[in-house]
């Protein structure tokens, strides 16, 4: 939450004291919708390689100008974090997967060689 729409969020309990939010409260009817917004704009300027999708962003990166895919993913990720860092974004690196050629993304797996089922998410009913 920016610092300057805290006092928007102040509230006035019957004993007197003034409480104030200092990060997004959860269970506002859209707050969903607010984070996803707030992420997509903030992020816009690296939409091209890394879209989001509410708290989770997507790198894909190809070889280009020379460069190894490999090469091209660590740059990606730099200016990510540069961008993410400036906007006070924080990643939970218990949940990040790095470098890998196919990532479970909505109960499907997807790669460079495109979107496929989850076998762990897929019965055989």
């Amino acid at each position: 939450m920016r610092e300057s729409d805290i006092p928007l969020t102040a509230v006035s309990t019957p004993s007197g004291m003034l409480w104030e939010w200092l990060v997004m409260p959860q269970g506002l009817k859209n707050a969903p919708a607010t984070f996803n917004r707030c992420v997509t704009h903030l992020l816009r300027s690296v939409r091209d390689f890394a879209p989001s999708y509410f708290d989770d962003v997507f790198i894909h990166s190809r070889a280009v100008d020379g460069k190894s895919e490999v090469e091209m993913h660590k740059e990606h990720l730099r200016r990510l974090f540069a961008l993410m860092r400036k906007h006070k974004l924080y990643a939970n690196l218990k949940k990040c997967i790095f470098g890998a050629s196919e990532i479970p993304v909505l109960g499907c797996l997807v790669g460079k060689n495109g979107v496929r089922p989850d076998p762990g998410k897929v019965s055989d009913q």
